[in-house]
């Protein structure tokens, strides 16, 4: 009975550290997201499910071990860099990691802008201004804590996952070809493509940095009891919002395998596409949801993405620009793309492939440093965690390097 009766208790402990998860699992269901799996889903069906799920399953190692990090030092993974490596070292992952923050929020700005215009017909280059504003008013809340920030993502965050379960509760799903996408294959470099976005979209380097800074200042740590009750709660934070967002991703693809691939419904590779097929399909209700959908991804992303554009400039260069300035400069390159009438599905998936080339500069000093006894303590990396961790890394390394092969050779 005491068991039962302290579970409720334990639950009301942990909900508040579940923040810092949600924050970070809403930049695994970014526009950039929406558009991978939307394409891959339509071109190649149930081909790339199981690289959604084995990027999600990387992506909850990843986020734990970022999390870890602050709990254990007290600072974000920039600064624990910043301690560590060389000057120039550092100069060189910060402005990577600036180039990465730009793709990023290509990809939220132009989800954003998207779905103003499905909804109310706004033109692309003020749906992108707007969905900037949108985004600093989000980043506004941190004045008056980390958790009114974290509620208003997190709310955005269910928007998303209802509006994917609903729709996929709909569609007729067929389980031996939906099984069948559980087995590694490729179809040609396309796929090999799109697999490597749908990787840069899922696992993103951005929020490898930021998860660190959620965890790092905002609990008690004094004794190595605390450190490894807080460890817990932060995991089975992980856990919970990781896991919604795989179920989100993998909704998409399955919505668009079932739907789209094989169709005659034209242009489902595109956003606009894919909202006039699911009207077409479905019901125009359906199409709305899925825009409702883009629009808050669009709006909390852009919000983290410009917050962990601040960690990265401060933590390697400890350097701080106002917030209104740092918003202007990630936003004038998307609004740039927007008004020149690129193809906003075609920048999105692109902008991907850029971020999966970013994966590798933010996860090998994250697995370095964890593996320190002397920098984390009682906290220090399992061999086990260090070897699958360091998998990982070399797999996403292969997979871009492959890429790179297929493009230029």
């Amino acid at each position: 009975m005491r068991t039962a009766a302290a579970r409720p208790a334990r639950m009301l402990r942990t909900a508040p550290l579940l923040g810092p998860a949600f924050v970070a699992a809403i930049a695994y269901v970014d526009p950039g997201n929406f558009a991978t799996n939307f394409a891959a889903g339509s071109e190649y069906g149930y081909l790339l499910l199981w690289v959604i799920v084995a990027a999600n399953i990387t992506a909850m190692l990843i986020q734990s071990l970022s999390a870890k990090l602050g709990l254990a030092t007290g600072r974000n993974l920039p600064e624990v860099c910043r301690d560590t490596f060389p000057r120039r070292v550092n100069i060189g992952l910060w402005v990577q990691a600036e180039f990465v923050a730009i793709a990023t929020d290509l990809a939220e700005v132009i989800g954003g802008a998207v779905a103003l215009y499905l909804l109310f017909g706004l033109p692309l280059p003020i749906g992108g201004l707007v969905t900037g504003v949108v985004a600093f008013g989000l980043l506004a809340l941190q004045e008056r804590g980390h958790r009114p920030f974290e509620r208003a993502v997190a709310g955005l965050f269910a928007v998303i996952v209802v509006g994917f379960v609903v729709t996929l509760l709909r569609v007729p799903v067929e389980v031996g070809p939906l099984a069948a996408g559980l087995v590694p294959a490729f179809a040609g470099s396309e796929s090999l493509l799109l697999a490597t976005g749908i990787l840069g979209a899922t696992v993103m380097p951005h929020v490898i940095y930021l998860h660190s800074a959620l965890t790092s200042r905002r609990d008690p740590r004094h004794t190595a009891k605390l450190r490894h009750r807080l460890l817990r709660a932060h995991r089975r934070g992980v856990l919970v919002a990781m896991g919604l967002a795989g179920v989100v991703n993998a909704a998409m693809l399955v919505v668009a395998a079932a739907l789209f691939h094989g169709s005659s419904i034209p242009d489902t590779d595109t956003l606009e596409g894919v909202h006039a097929g699911l009207a077409r399909a479905l019901d125009a209700p359906a199409a709305t949801m899925f825009a409702l959908a883009l629009l808050a991804s669009g709006f909390a992303s852009s919000g983290v993405g410009t917050y962990a554009g601040q960690v990265v400039m401060q933590g390697f260069v400890q350097r701080r620009i106002p917030l209104l300035a740092r918003r202007a400069l990630t936003l004038a390159p998307a609004l740039v793309v927007l008004s020149l009438g690129v193809d906003p599905t075609a920048a999105l998936v692109f902008s991907q492939v850029v971020l999966a080339f970013g994966i590798p500069f933010a996860l090998v000093p994250l697995v370095l440093l964890t593996r320190r006894r002397g920098l984390m303590g009682e906290l220090v990396n399992r061999r086990l965690t260090t070897a699958v961790a360091s998998l990982a890394a070399a797999v996403i390394i292969a997979l871009n390097a492959v890429l790179l092969w297929h493009t230029f050779a």
